[in-house]
Parts: C-alpha cells; sequence; structure tokens
C-alpha cells in the first residue's frame, strides 16, 4: 500500500535530497522525525551530547540528552549497557545512539542498545571547505 500522496513517507527517503542536509550519520533519524515510528521500533539518532546526568537514585542508569539540527533526543543508558559502551557514554561528544523507542506521557525516549561515539564527525564540520560550510544560513 502506498501512502496518500499529500503523507510525508514515514522515514526519510533516500532517493531524495535529504531535508536536513548536515553530514549524519547512516540511517539515523532526526529528532524532528522521532514521532513517526511506532512505539517499540528499533531506532538510530545521532547528536551532539548537550547533557549526562547518573543521578544517585537512578540505580546506575545514566540518562544522555543529545541535540541535532531538529531538536532533541533523550536517552536512556542501562547499567548494563554503561559498562559495555562506558567510553563512548563518558566522552564522546557526539553519538550515534541505535535502540528503542519508548513514549511516556508525551515524552519519547531512546533505550538505548548500542553507543557509538561519532566525535571525529565533528572535525569534518568544521573543517574550512567541509560540509559545515556549505550548509545554509539559518
Amino acid at each position: 500500500m502506498r501512502p496518500h500522496p499529500t503523507t510525508p513517507p514515514p522515514f526519510p527517503d533516500p532517493r531524495r535530497p535529504d531535508p536536513y542536509p548536515w553530514p549524519r550519520p547512516p540511517a539515523c533519524l532526526p529528532a524532528a522525525l522521532l514521532d513517526r515510528p511506532p512505539q517499540g521500533a528499533r531506532v538510530a539518532v545521532a547528536g551532539l551530547v548537550i547533557l549526562r546526568q547518573r543521578p544517585g537514585t537512578a540505580k546506575g542508569v545514566i540518562f544522555i540528552t543529545l541535540e541535532d539540527e531538529t531538536g532533541v533526543v533523550n536517552v536512556i543508558v542501562w547499567r548494563k549497557l554503561y559498562e559495555q559502551f562506558r567510553r563512548a557514554v563518558i566522552s564522546g561528544r557526539m553519538l550515534r545512539v541505535t535502540g528503542r523507542l519508548q513514549r511516556e506521557n508525551e515524552v519519547t525516549h531512546i533505550i538505548a542498545e548500542r553507543v557509538e561515539d561519532i566525535s571525529p564527525m565533528l572535525d569534518d564540520l568544521l573543517r574550512p571547505g567541509g560540509p559545515g560550510d556549505r550548509m545554509p544560513a539559518g
């Protein structure tokens, strides 16, 4: 079944120009489109780490907030996964997170299954003549 012509596709179409033209890691969904996949869907997101929290009352759970050019993404990292991806979780400035989508009370979270440090992509963005120089002014 094909979507109605006026209905946007549920996920970015690789055959069309990316409406969010920064050098996004492959298969990552922009924060603005996280309302489209169903509850429990496996998704990948990427963004700058703007907040890391490890509350004493959270039993080892870490909360990370990522920001991309379209918004913010809340990520939950369980203790066991933190131990596996500790270096990326602690020191990554820019992360790619793959996990399950969870919605509660109109708040969307990604329950992390994999965390990758993609901070080297920042160097490409900041390089003169790199993708960051080609982005349209806001």
